[in-house]
């Protein structure tokens, strides 16, 4: 399971209106994604970044059957909803929360807001999909209310199917989320600076 560590920078809470929750790929860890603030906009922001034990969210591939992941997927989403109550405490509202993951840190992004979805401030998955062996409807409920997600992708992409991020944002979409999603070939497993500038524009500066 997940020891509760969640690194808080940026703007301190009670002065900032917004929040930004950030979580780290396989491998990484909660600074490494926090340095990926320094290129978007959110000066104004409070960061908020869990911490993965052992710098993994759960042990295998997003596209496992869900229970083999055990229980290290409930964990993670745990952490992840103690840290929206860490945020919500601070007296920001979920309007002006924030999320974004890279890799296996954007697929446990997607869960978490599908799986809970209101009207947030924005969402960014940065290669990622919808956790499972397939899509688990009965899992996500909630309305998003126009809330903005972008979802971007390498095609091909090692760890990520194209069909999935397809899959997820489709699911998003019904669940009235604004999506964008740019599939980009080639790209690799990395985040572009057109991603940089898609969300920066979209996301951030709304």
């Amino acid at each position: 399971m997940h020891t509760k560590q969640i690194i808080r920078t940026g703007k301190q809470t009670g002065e900032a209106t917004k929040a930004l929750v950030m979580l780290h790929g396989r491998g990484g860890s909660a600074e490494d994604i926090l340095g990926l603030a320094t290129y978007l906009p959110v000066k104004d922001f409070a960061l908020f970044a869990p911490q993965a034990t052992n710098n993994t969210w759960y042990p295998y591939s997003f596209l496992a059957a869900p229970k083999d992941n055990e229980p290290y997927l409930s964990g993670a989403l745990a952490l992840v909803k103690d840290t929206v109550a860490e945020v919500e405490a601070s007296g920001i509202k979920p309007e002006n929360i924030y999320f974004l993951g890279f890799s296996q840190g954007a697929c446990l992004t997607l869960e978490f807001v599908t799986r809970n979805a209101t009207r947030y401030g924005g969402v960014v998955a940065f290669t990622g999909g919808l956790i499972g062996d397939k899509i688990y409807n009965e899992n996500y409920n909630g309305d998003f209310a126009g809330t903005p997600v972008f979802i971007g992708t390498s095609d091909p992409d090692p760890h990520v199917p194209v069909e999935r991020v397809n899959a997820s944002a489709d699911i998003l979409t019904g669940m009235n989320a604004a999506v964008t999603k740019k599939i980009y070939k080639g790209m690799g497993h990395t985040i572009s600076q057109d991603e940089i500038d898609v969300v920066s524009e979209i996301i951030f500066n709304k």
